[in-house]
């Protein structure tokens, strides 16, 4: 061959691998292309976005809060769902990050999904799950809240949370318990046992007051292995200043509303010293139009002569767990506003009971002043016998 005709061969040749060149480029995918260069590579295959979770897989503990972060672009939107209902939650401003603002429920499946904007402008979307441990009845405990939702209560009613699982870990729950009222008014919390805690203000609410209770403890590390089984939501109204003021000495009791005498009611209480009624701050627990009375609920037997048991005793309202009411006593009228007759209770006329009865809230103030027994903190709504600064040492948190 001659040196012109190779040199046209080679030319050939080098417009044939060109164009071999050239189909390589395409998106067929076409396996005689040749492969692309490092950076070619790097461009194809590195995606800049980037989101991560603190949760994934099973076992996920109860008490963890979710957060997903995301790099490389920016979060749009962020859905946590499962059979419990959507995982509440907030997205900064940034887009950067998104933090759940509940704990998550027992023996639960979790679905998440993110919507996100890259740094080059694509819209991607995401998903992932997670599955939280299970948790029995006993590892968890469930708050019963006095008083009820929408209640109307009286100015000494305190804030009572009953717990049907020892919480040890108090800190921890209390952390996540607030009172708060308009008008607003300071007060504290005070653990009266591993199961009881009251929340009261510092004076005698003030008349009219509207509170709302806020137990955010669901899944809540409650001490010892246990977490707060749901959170809790109460509404209540403080009605009129009802106070009445009983003095043991003069048998007499005075019935008092946002500080105006309504009437002075003659009363006999416990006979002295075998039934001597406590002296101290009582609040009315719960009322009843008519209750059977029985001395063996208080330790007095069929065989003792002081046995009682009376039928539908009218006006009836508990002031201790112990057993104290106040009541309608129509056999004891000859001795009100004179002597102390009663096994401890407050009597008075059917008249004057029902008066005071049809008045009274749940939580108005029954003072008592005349003898040396005092009233204990636990006997009933015993709260107010402590002073303030002593009352709020029992937060777990002071």
């Amino acid at each position: 061959m001659s040196r012109s005709s190779r040199a046209g061969v080679a030319a050939l040749a080098l417009t044939c691998a060109a164009l071999a060149g050239c189909a390589g480029q395409t998106a067929t995918g076409d396996p005689q292309s040749s492969p692309p260069s490092s950076q070619q590579e790097t461009a194809a295959e590195v995606d800049p976005l980037r989101i991560t979770t603190n949760l994934s897989g099973d076992g996920v503990a109860v008490d963890a809060l979710l957060k997903i972060r995301a790099s490389g672009g920016t979060l749009r939107q962020v859905e946590v769902t499962s059979g419990a209902g959507r995982l509440a939650g907030t997205l900064t401003r940034d887009g950067a990050t998104w933090a759940a603002t509940s704990r998550l429920e027992p023996g639960t499946a979790y679905d998440v999904r993110t919507v996100a904007k890259r740094s080059d402008g694509k819209r991607v979307v995401r998903t992932s799950t997670f599955q939280t441990d299970d948790l029995t009845l006993a590892e968890q405990t469930y708050a019963s809240v006095a008083p009820l939702d929408g209640e109307t209560v009286g100015v000494g009613m305190p804030v009572a949370v009953s717990f049907d699982v020892p919480v040890t870990g108090r800190a921890s729950m209390e952390r996540h318990m607030s009172v708060t009222s308009v008008p607003q008014q300071a007060g504290s919390w005070r653990w009266l046992s591993d199961t009881q805690v009251h929340w009261r203000p510092r004076t005698y609410w003030k008349a009219g007051t509207e509170v709302s209770v806020d137990l955010h403890i669901n899944s809540v590390p409650a001490g010892a292995g246990i977490y707060g089984q749901e959170d809790r939501e109460i509404d209540f109204q403080v009605g009129d200043a009802h106070v009445y003021k009983v003095d043991m000495d003069s048998h007499q009791m005075r019935v008092l509303s946002n500080g105006a005498l309504l009437r002075t009611i003659p009363i006999t209480t416990g006979e002295e010293p075998a039934f001597t009624t406590r002296t101290g701050v009582k609040v009315i627990m719960e009322k009843f139009r008519e209750k059977r009375m029985n001395s063996e609920t208080v330790g007095i037997g069929r065989d003792n002569p002081e046995y009682y048991n009376i039928d539908d005793v009218e006006y009836a309202m508990r002031v201790t767990n112990s057993g104290e009411f106040i009541h309608a006593a129509p056999w004891s009228v000859g001795s009100q506003g004179s002597a102390n007759v009663s096994h401890g209770c407050t009597g008075m006329s059917t008249a004057n009971a029902a008066f005071v009865y049809n008045m009274t809230l749940r939580g108005d103030v029954v003072e008592y002043v005349g003898t040396d027994r005092p009233m204990t903190l636990t006997n009933g709504y015993g709260d107010w016998n402590l002073d303030f600064p002593t009352w709020s040492e029992g937060s777990a948190l002071s």
